[in-house]
């Protein structure tokens, strides 16, 4: 198949003026992007990581160490274009992702929409429940992002594992809805895409092709539409100018000098952690903000953790492509998940199967031999992962709820999580019990964290860090309103003209659900208030598409 051209441009062709400039490029970021340049809007994209084109995202481990950056503090080992963005943290650390297409090149892709009293919570502003716009949103992503069952997940053997497991609960796993094209198609945004061969490294890069993430979505059809895209320039903050605002950025990968460009409306899609940070620097400088800026941090409940030596095989390790292991296909990253609702909503959670990309396969003897945790681990350096005791890794993705109480801080001019107690949280404990039961129901052992021996240390992580910037009815609840504006000031409903934010960061709670598809469904929604409130129009049909798939041997 013919490789789609680069999406970015060469910064020298970036213009000093532009109705819109959009900060960061994952699922709030391009969609702004997309909507926007099809509402007729002179567009920039600025992404502070780099593009990763089909074929290029790491497939062995020396590609996997390149592509891995780590945060202490204000302090830096690895490339700060590396597509796995790590911060250590004194109370948790946060994974995001750092790309052309931002966390969505690098997740597992499930779609979930939260249960119904997740929005029911007064946290939310009214108009979330009142004005009919989520539902719209909702659809509107899920038309571009096409999640889909994978009708094959039952056979698979790691599902089969899950099902295994998912007997101490009393309930059946389900298929997740994951954003993955399982045909070739031509997609919503125009492009070829190839059917999913099953390789199971969705989390490292698809090298396939057959990811529907932002960039062969939502950037893909911003471009089509006139959008022009400048990636490894990291904005520092914006600048309040009278009719507009300017964007300061400089070059990523080093130190150099300065620079900006000038736009009427602003939209911060640079993710929880980015968004936040560039408001707080701006209200360093002078920008009015409601007091609530960098408050509510959620880690949305997240674990991931792993059950050993059960006596199932879990084929849970990816192959690559080309497949370096083709016994039995392993699936996307996530094939099925366990739901499990309770009357008290905070108490839910949703277990997922998960799988360890084919790049990480070399370390994970190495991390369970340095904890002491499996006896047989060294004959998994012999026969691969593949065929000894490491076949029967499960791993379990988990996502609940948490009390959303972590706060997002600069210290020496870089963001932090200031959440003194969060391992202590219910949360935890609740989540450990459940995966403990599951371990053992199939005869396993539940490793709750193979990194402890690490620098990781023995903190919760999490990949789906929310809030920051929580929406709210005035500036004494949210740092921006329902239509993602941000307040001005610490008091009443006043907003910036001209400066909203789209992303995980605008939400006042924890999903208890995989965040993309909500995170999209309200960028999508303030698209729609957007175009309302300034007489634009855009559609979301398809592209045509103006060429045909080649024929799959």
């Amino acid at each position: 198949m013919q490789q789609p051209e680069l999406l970015s441009l060469d910064r020298t062709a970036m213009r000093p003026v532009y109705d819109v400039v959009v900060v960061g490029s994952g699922y709030g970021g391009g969609i702004a992007a997309s909507r926007l340049a099809r509402a007729g809007q002179s567009v920039c994209v600025l992404e502070r990581g780099r593009e990763v084109p089909v074929g290029g995202f790491p497939s062995r481990l020396p590609e996997l160490r390149r592509e891995l950056q780590v945060h202490n503090g204000n302090k830096r080992s690895g490339s700060g274009t590396g597509l796995y963005d790590v911060r250590l943290g004194s109370d948790i650390n946060v994974i995001v992702g750092c790309g052309l297409g931002g966390g969505s090149l690098i997740n597992a892709g499930v779609a979930l929409r939260p249960d119904a009293r997740v929005f029911a919570d007064p946290a939310w502003p009214a108009e979330i429940r009142e004005d009919g716009l989520l539902d719209l949103g909702f659809q509107r992503a899920s038309a571009m992002l096409r999640p889909k069952r994978y009708a094959g997940a039952p056979a698979l053997t790691k599902y089969q594992a899950l099902e295994a497991a998912s007997g101490v609960f009393g309930k059946d796993p389900v298929t997740a809805p994951i954003t993955v094209s399982f045909d070739d198609v031509v997609n919503p945004a125009g492009l070829a895409q190839r059917a999913c061969t099953l390789c199971g490294d969705c989390c490292s890069g698809c090298n396939v092709g057959a990811k529907n993430s932002v960039a062969v979505t939502y950037l893909a059809d911003a471009k089509t539409h006139g959008a022009e895209i400048f990636t490894e320039l990291s904005v520092s903050h914006v600048e309040n100018l009278s009719g507009g605002w300017r964007v300061h950025f400089f070059s990523t990968g080093d130190a150099g000098e300065a620079a900006s460009v000038d736009a009427k409306t602003v939209f911060l899609g640079a993710g929880t952690l980015g968004s936040t940070e560039i408001l707080l620097r701006s209200r360093e400088r002078g920008l009015g903000t409601s007091d609530r800026l960098g408050m509510g941090f959620s880690a949305n409940g997240d674990i991931i953790a792993f059950a050993l030596g059960g006596k199932n095989r879990a084929n849970a390790v990816g192959v690559g492509e080309p497949p370096k292991f083709t016994e039995d296909p392993v699936g996307t990253s996530v094939a099925g998940q366990i739901e499990l609702p309770e009357d008290d909503l905070n108490a839910s959670m949703i277990i997922q199967e998960g799988t360890m990309p084919s790049s990480v396969a070399p370390l994970l003897p190495v991390f369970f031999i340095a904890g002491g945790r499996l006896l047989g681990a060294a004959q998994s350096l012999i026969k691969g992962v593949y065929k000894g005791p490491l076949s029967h890794l499960q791993s379990f993705f988990c996502v609940s709820h948490d009390d959303a109480e972590g706060r997002l801080v600069l210290k020496d001019d870089a963001i932090a999580v200031d959440w003194p107690g969060v391992a202590s949280q219910e949360v935890y404990a609740r989540v450990d019990a459940a995966l403990t039961k599951a371990a053992e129901f199939v005869g396993g052992r539940y490793i709750k964290n193979p990194l402890a021996a690490t620098n990781m240390g023995s903190r919760p992580a999490t990949a789906h860090p929310l809030g920051g910037c929580g929406m709210g009815e005035t500036a004494e609840s949210g740092t921006v309103n329902h239509k993602c504006q941000v307040f001005s000031s610490a008091t009443g409903a006043e907003t910036h003209a001209g400066l909203y934010v789209c992303d995980g960061s605008v939400m006042p709670r924890s999903l208890g659900c995989n965040p993309l598809l909500t995170i999209s469904a309200l960028a999508e929604r303030a698209m729609a208030h957007f175009a309302r409130d300034h007489n634009l129009g855009f559609d979301t049909e398809p592209i045509r598409p103006k060429a045909e798939l080649e024929p799959t041997v």
